[in-house]
């Protein structure tokens, strides 16, 4: 039986270890350990092995497939996957990583710092080739600096990070245009005879929800219509949540309303239910928009005007960057464009 050498006060063996107790290089314990082609003397050899029975040293395989860039797994952290858009956006990563022979795996952080840094930390153990972060940062700055230290520990050793829809932290982004989406929504809103809308945005303090907001805003200040505060309202940032507040809403407010945008199709169906709910006739007398044109609008009676995101490019992009050689950080802005349909008819 082979004993196990241990004088290391319990913390795992290192390749140093082994190369001090084999009397070699590390170097020549690494060509050794690791399978190098380059020829390692026979007695050398012996002992490096000799030396790593007896320490309980095992290469971590994961690692060294990092280092010679032949991981063929990325790790993908998204917000959630219960709404259309973050399913339509993992499918398509997933569908382009395949493209070039890597496989996905998924992990969910629901939106919160806290798990999000116990994943990341979870993924720098398993070495994937890159870690993709999809979703939106906060407006408050509430991105998790223990979050970024990790993913930098992670980078420099060999890894490459992708972050889709979010600007929180310096690593490569790819960035769609919800300001510009939103901001040309409101103009051909506007050139429809929309004129007193009813803004849905989020009750989390979503930086990407905000710039949908402001964009739409935008597009409205343009024609002289100013669009105060107070219609700007913040249900729970899901279908029930705009379904209840439109159920809610004071008769007063709707008679004055003849537009509701919702930051995401999401809310935008959750609206239009509601608004039926209130016995008003789709298409009526209300418009109903949303942003992101999820695949599944294609099913949705009246059909929904709303922001088309390249979805598809949106993952190819975030793909080639986690695989690409290193280059200078930089930002892609990829656009978004409004596609008009029957809910929004002219006015």
């Amino acid at each position: 039986m082979t004993m196990t050498l241990d004088t290391r006060g319990g913390r795992p063996p290192t390749l140093s270890d082994v190369a001090r107790l084999a009397g070699v290089s590390q170097s020549t314990a690494s060509r050794v350990v690791n399978g190098s082609a380059r020829r390692v003397d026979a007695e050398y050899r012996e002992r490096v092995l000799d030396a790593a029975r007896r320490l309980g040293y095992a290469p971590n395989i994961a690692a060294q497939a990092v280092a010679r860039g032949a991981s063929h797994r990325i790790a993908l952290i998204t917000g959630g996957i219960a709404d259309a858009y973050f399913s339509a956006m993992t499918a398509s990563i997933m569908s382009a990583a395949e493209k070039i022979d890597l496989r996905v795996s998924l992990a969910v952080s629901s939106r919160r710092t806290e798990r999000e840094l116990e994943l990341v930390r979870e993924l720098r153990g398993e070495h994937p080739r890159a870690i993709i972060l999809a979703g939106t940062g906060y407006t408050d700055a509430r991105s998790d600096p223990a979050v970024e230290a990790e993913l930098l520990r992670y980078q420099e050793t060999g890894g490459r990070v992708v972050l889709i829809s979010r600007t929180d932290m310096p690593f490569e982004t790819v960035y769609f245009d919800n300001f510009e989406g939103a901001r040309r929504l409101a103009v051909e809103m506007v050139a429809r005879g929309y004129r007193s809308p009813l803004l849905l945005g989020s009750d989390l303090p979503l930086r990407s929800m905000q710039e949908r907001i402001e964009g739409f805003t935008a597009g409205f200040a343009e024609a002289g219509i100013a669009i105060p505060p107070s219609r700007v309202l913040r249900p729970a940032f899901h279908w029930d949540g705009a379904r209840e507040l439109v159920t809610s809403l004071d008769d007063s407010v709707l008679a004055s309303t003849d537009l509701v945008f919702a930051v995401t199709d999401d809310l935008a169906l959750g609206a239009l239910n509601g608004l039926r709910g209130r016995g008003i006739e789709m298409p009526g007398r209300i418009g109903v928009a949303g942003f992101d044109d999820i695949t599944t609008l294609r099913d949705v009676v009246p059909s929904l005007t709303s922001v088309h995101v390249p979805v598809d490019e949106v993952a190819a992009e975030a793909i080639h960057r986690a695989t690409a050689a290193p280059a200078e950080l930089r930002r892609r802005v990829i656009p978004t464009h409004p596609v008009v349909r029957a809910s929004t008819p002219p006015r």
